[in-house]
């Protein structure tokens, strides 16, 4: 996300909602990065994270004109998107989500010395860290959807809970008191369990082949090592603007910021070309 001043922002916004095509691009590429870090965080994976960040910019983009600037422009997005997410049952984990339960006894008893090699001669190192990404997101699926998203937004965002509250129509303190209850259990778990972030005997790169062999990676398809990271600054700049607009952590290192993949950024941009956004934008 661009730097901009709130007067650069409300210009951009009046532009857009008046039919400015090249103002509404502007915007969609300011947030759609932000978008697809927060989906793919609430959903688990890339694929199902790149279908939601479709659908909310497309809501972003047929409800601007109700914008009316008593918050950032960021917060207002964000609370689109959280709503969104928060109801999104078409992902893969809405019906089955895992459990920390499951994932300790997993860990504790899943077979994976009775293994073959199935590393389809991709580098082990390589998919060790594939899996450490993909396993400490889906990990986050464990938790319900509300405690969730409270996590991501104090956590990857770092948002003040005065605004993180506003977003989920909770007290500040009452943010605040979830988000450290749930930090802790995060924190306790991975401390108990995981090799990589506590002192737990899970090590990915001795579990490459069992979580292949169980479809948690696909040698043939590395999401979190293909994927461009943006600079964690990105995430605090957005962070530091929507506090002074609004008047106005716990670093857990997996929480990694990714660009929206390019490969799904044409469905967006048919969209504005198409004779359905002229119709829209016109009503």
């Amino acid at each position: 996300m661009s730097k901009k001043t709130n007067e650069e922002m409300q210009i951009l916004i009046r532009n857009a909602t008046a039919g400015d095509k090249k103002a509404l691009e502007t915007l969609i590429a300011d947030v759609q990065d932000l978008i697809f870090n927060l989906s793919l965080r609430m959903l688990g994976t890339f694929a199902d994270a790149e279908d939601a960040t479709q659908d909310i910019l497309l809501k972003m983009i047929t409800h601007l004109s109700s914008f009316r600037g008593e918050s950032s422009f960021t917060t207002w997005v964000f609370r689109i998107a959280t709503n969104h997410l928060k109801n999104y049952k078409k992902h893969m984990f809405a019906h089955h989500a895992p459990s920390f339960e499951y994932y300790g006894e997993d860990i504790e008893n899943g077979k994976i010395q009775d293994v073959p090699d199935l590393t389809q001669n991709v580098e082990k190192d390589l998919l060790a860290e594939e899996l450490k990404m993909s396993c400490t997101n889906v990990m986050l699926q464990c938790l319900d959807t509300e405690s969730r998203c409270i996590f991501i937004l104090g956590t990857m965002f770092r948002l003040d809970s005065r605004i993180a509250g506003d977003i989920l129509e909770m007290t500040p303190e009452a943010y605040r008191q979830r988000l450290s209850r749930i930090r802790k259990k995060m924190a306790d778990f991975l401390g108990q369990y995981c090799g990589e972030y506590g002192s737990g005997k899970c090590k990915c790169k001795d579990r490459v082949n069992y979580a292949i062999q169980n479809h948690r990676i696909n040698p043939q398809r590395l999401d979190y090592m293909t994927a461009a990271e943006i600079p964690v600054q990105t995430m605090i700049d957005v962070k530091n603007a929507m506090e002074e607009i609004d008047n106005l952590s716990q670093d857990f290192s997996f929480c990694k910021p990714y660009r929206y993949p390019d490969r799904t950024k044409y469905l967006i941009q048919e969209f504005l070309d198409s004779t359905q956004f002229s119709i829209i934008r016109q009503s």
